[in-house]
C-alpha cells in the first residue's frame, strides 16, 4: 500500500498540481490550513495528502464562499473525524479478539 503521506512534491509542482501560485501555497500555511514536511535544506515538501487537503480548501474557499477561519475549522474536524474512526475501527478489532479469546 501506497504512504500518501510521504513528502514528494516541491512547492512549484503542489501549486502547479492544485492551479494556485506558490505564495497563495505559503499564505495556507502561514494561516495553519497546512503544514508541508520540510526538508533539511528547508524546503517544502507536499504529500499526496497534503495535496488532498489543500483541493478540499480551494473548493470551500472558492465554490463554496466560506472564508479562512470556517475552512480550517472544517479541515480540522474532518481530521479529528477521521481519527475517531480509525480508533474506532482498532477498537472494534481489539473487541474480535477479546470474544475470540
Amino acid at each position: 500500500m501506497e504512504n500518501t503521506n510521504q513528502p514528494r512534491y516541491v512547492i512549484s509542482v503542489a501549486a502547479e498540481i492544485l492551479g494556485m501560485q506558490t505564495y497563495t501555497l505559503r499564505y495556507y500555511e502561514r494561516v495553519g490550513i497546512i503544514k508541508p514536511f520540510r526538508s533539511q535544506g528547508r524546503i517544502r515538501l507536499y504529500s499526496e495528502q497534503d495535496i488532498e487537503r489543500l483541493k478540499l480548501a480551494k473548493t470551500l474557499l472558492d465554490e463554496l464562499g466560506i472564508n479562512m477561519a470556517g475552512v480550517e475549522v472544517i479541515l480540522n474536524m474532518r481530521n479529528r473525524i477521521q481519527e475517531l474512526m480509525s480508533e474506532n475501527e482498532a477498537l472494534k478489532e481489539e473487541i474480535q479478539l477479546l470474544r475470540e479469546e
